[in-house]
């Protein structure tokens, strides 16, 4: 299964590189203050690995923020269960 996702992830990042090589046409980004011009297959690639990066720290903050709330109801001795009563 490891095998299976590392070729998965090797996979978009030749296809990601692939796709921003193909796009060096520049874009114009302006702050108010500054103006950067930048190729769009970066800026692109960039958003991609944010929006991967974002995605599992909220995955990882979810799971973490469950995990603690579980062990400090079994320290006090607080019973789950699933009807919410």
């Amino acid at each position: 299964m490891r095998f299976l996702t590392f070729l998965l992830l090797l996979a978009f990042i030749v296809l990601g590189v692939l796709f921003g090589a193909l796009n060096p046409d520049l874009v114009s980004f302006d702050f108010g203050v500054t103006r950067l011009m930048l190729p769009k297959g970066a800026v692109l690639l960039a958003v991609l690995v944010l929006g991967w990066l974002l995605g599992g720290l909220t995955a990882w903050w979810g799971t973490r923020w469950r995990k603690t709330r579980d062990r400090h109801a079994a320290a006090h001795g607080i019973r789950k269960d699933r009807a919410g009563k």
